[in-house]
């Protein structure tokens, strides 16, 4: 049986379609959720959020800038991923996780940044990824660690919500870093 690079064993990495605009548009309405993962936006109303699934539709890629949804084997959407700010020269890229809150810590968000992770190594022969993460987002923080990306430095008052300012960790894998590599190898 052939296999496809952009499935796992539980989550498999699809294009957006126009269809998931409803699954974006209730996830929007999660304003602490918003907090941990992005910015709490302007509310959009229906008809705003299905012209942003058809403008993603349309703009899913740019060079090797992604945003890509996440969903089940079973074919539930559960949240998307992006890799962005790609470099090639230097052979770096940053990437982001959103899960809906009803899917975490089901395994959804590790498999997904293992396959993109794979993909972005063996494929594009990148060699290292980025992830940044708020301060006050303890659980994004400990499972950075977890995947085995290491704290690389620190950004002071990046972030500003509830009132305050926050620093914004930055992680860091590279194909060097043994943990996450025997991972991608495995899977």
């Amino acid at each position: 049986m052939a296999t496809n690079i952009w499935t796992g064993t539980i989550v498999r990495l699809r294009p957006v379609i126009t269809s998931d605009w409803k699954e974006f548009h209730e996830n929007d309405q999660d304003s602490e959720g918003a907090r941990l993962s992005d910015s709490i936006y302007f509310p959009r109303s229906e008809d705003g959020t299905k012209d942003w699934a058809e403008r993603t539709v349309s703009n899913a890629s740019k060079g090797d800038n992604v945003f890509l949804a996440i969903e089940t084997l079973e074919g539930t959407l559960v949240g998307s991923i992006t890799a962005s700010s790609c470099d090639t020269r230097n052979g770096t890229f940053k990437y982001g996780v959103a899960l809906f809150r009803k899917h975490w810590r089901k395994g959804y968000a590790s498999e997904a940044i293992r396959i993109l992770l794979r993909y972005y190594f063996e494929e594009l022969r990148y060699c290292k990824a980025n992830a940044y993460v708020y301060s006050f987002n303890d659980g994004s923080r400990a499972w950075q660690e977890h995947l085995g990306f290491v704290q690389g430095g620190i950004l002071r008052e990046m972030i500003f919500t509830k009132g305050k300012h926050y620093d914004e960790y930055v992680y860091g894998q590279t194909t060097r870093l043994p943990y996450i590599w025997n991972c991608l190898r495995s899977s």
